[in-house]
């Protein structure tokens, strides 16, 4: 199966002002994803997508391949979207620009996932949390997944809510992150960004709920664990600290 992977990434960011360009380790932040990316097995081909000229720049100094797109894609799925139209590639991964510590091999399982499940149309990543974790936090989207490895619903919420317990959770492990990163069949992902947005997706702020409530099916790929993402200047300093 031919694979492609697309990296959404703009300058401007609330938290983190040009955020892909940082280089406090030597290296572009999003030299250090294009990297773990290309040691995927199963990936032929890596592209940064975005409408910054410096990025471009950037992604190219270190032989990096950068499509340009539009300026006004309301979010990354869909600058995604615009790359992958001009593609012929049967599955088109999408990766945030900010998870330089991401697991190869994890791409890999869920590329093979969807060379197995025939009729899933968007493939995605979830893992336990930690010990220490607190499923409650809203910027920590659970997953429900039923036994055959599809995604029933997505949440800020803690779901499933555990009643019997006054909705404290006592083994955070019991409830899976979303991991994401996601896989598409490329019609499929033509076909979303197409979609407007649906109340679910509205209310509850994320985007994998429009193909839900559409009826798109979605398989999830269960791994032990999940990336440290990059999210302020705080993430990176760590991350920095963490390559010395």
């Amino acid at each position: 199966m031919n694979a492609v992977a697309i990296i959404p990434a703009r300058y401007a960011s609330t938290r983190f002002p040009a955020k892909p360009l940082a280089r406090e380790t030597g290296k572009y932040l999003i030299q250090h994803v294009c990297e773990r990316l290309r040691e995927a097995k199963r990936i032929s081909s890596v592209i940064v997508a975005t409408d910054d000229v410096r990025i471009r720049d950037a992604v190219e100094s270190f032989g990096g391949l950068a499509a340009m797109t539009r300026e006004d894609h309301p979010s990354g799925t869909d600058r995604v979207a615009e790359v992958a139209a001009g593609l012929d590639a049967e599955l088109i991964l999408n990766v945030q620009g900010d998870e330089p510590e991401i697991d190869p091999g994890h791409l890999d399982l869920l590329i093979a996932r969807m060379e197995q499940d025939k009729n899933a149309e968007i493939g995605t990543l979830c893992c336990p949390f930690g010990k220490q974790a607190d499923p409650r936090d809203p910027n920590k989207v659970k997953v429900v997944v039923s036994a055959g490895g599809r995604a029933l619903y997505f949440s800020r919420s803690l779901i499933p809510f555990p009643r019997d317990a006054a909705g404290v959770p006592e083994d955070p492990s019991q409830w899976l992150l979303h991991v994401g990163v996601y896989a598409y069949r490329r019609a499929a992902l033509v076909k979303l960004a197409a979609m407007p947005p649906t109340s679910m997706e509205v209310t509850e702020r994320l985007e994998q709920l429009r193909a839900l409530e559409n009826g798109m099916a979605i398989t999830v790929v269960r791994v032990e664990h999940g990336a440290s993402g990059i999210d302020t200047p705080a993430d990176y300093a760590a991350f920095v600290a963490r390559c010395r």
